[in-house]
Parts: C-alpha cells; sequence; structure tokens
C-alpha cells in the first residue's frame, strides 16, 4: 500500500502524538500508549502512525495513491495548529519519490 512518512523535530514528540490522537478521537478511531510510545489514527481511506522517538515526532500515512494527499493534509494541518509555540513544520515524504504535502505555521506569532 502507497505510504508518506514525515520527521517532525521536537523535544515533546509524545506530547503532541497524544494530542493528536486525542483530538482525532472525536471523529475517527484513535489511539495512544503512553507507555510504548505509539499510537494509530484510522480514516474510513486509510491509517497513521505516530511514533515517539527522542527527538521527533515520526509519522506515517498508509492508504491508495489518490487518498495520501489528504491523509497527509489533515494530520499534518492539525498536528501544526497544535505545535504552533514550536513552529512544528511537517514535510511528507512519498515512498514512490514525489514530493508530499509540507505543512508549517506562516502566520506571524502573537505576543
Amino acid at each position: 500500500m502507497p505510504r508518506s512518512e514525515a520527521r517532525v523535530a521536537t523535544d515533546r514528540p509524545g506530547r503532541y502524538a497524544k494530542q493528536l490522537a486525542a483530538h482525532m478521537g472525536r471523529k475517527i478511531e484513535a489511539d495512544w500508549s503512553d507507555e510504548t510510545g505509539r499510537g494509530t489514527l484510522t480514516f474510513r481511506i486509510g491509517t497513521a502512525t505516530l511514533e515517539a522517538a527522542p527527538d521527533a515526532l515520526l509519522l506515517a500515512v498508509e492508504g491508495e495513491a489518490e487518498n495520501l494527499p489528504g491523509l497527509e493534509d489533515v494530520v499534518g494541518r492539525h498536528l501544526v495548529r497544535f505545535g504552533t509555540r514550536d513552529e512544528l513544520v511537517v514535510e511528507w515524504h512519498r515512498d514512490n519519490g514525489e514530493a508530499g504535502h509540507v505543512h508549517r505555521n506562516d502566520e506571524p506569532a502573537e505576543g
């Protein structure tokens, strides 16, 4: 199955993954384990996996090729919104070599 991956640099990967799973869990099946540092999001059109590494949140989405852009978009967009303060950047890399979406907060910071 076609796949796209992103490595999101952050010193709080577990916090962001847990927040993403909790938020998405209101509409889809989602789980996160603090114990294993892993979770999944199950969409109608594919799945996303979340893994907390020491210095990054590792993301992967799988689905039919035509659904990858939508999966990248929903996961990346929500994560960047949660990580506005830390200026998270989600850059997707597809297994077929095509460029994926890049998500970053382009709005000026308040304060």
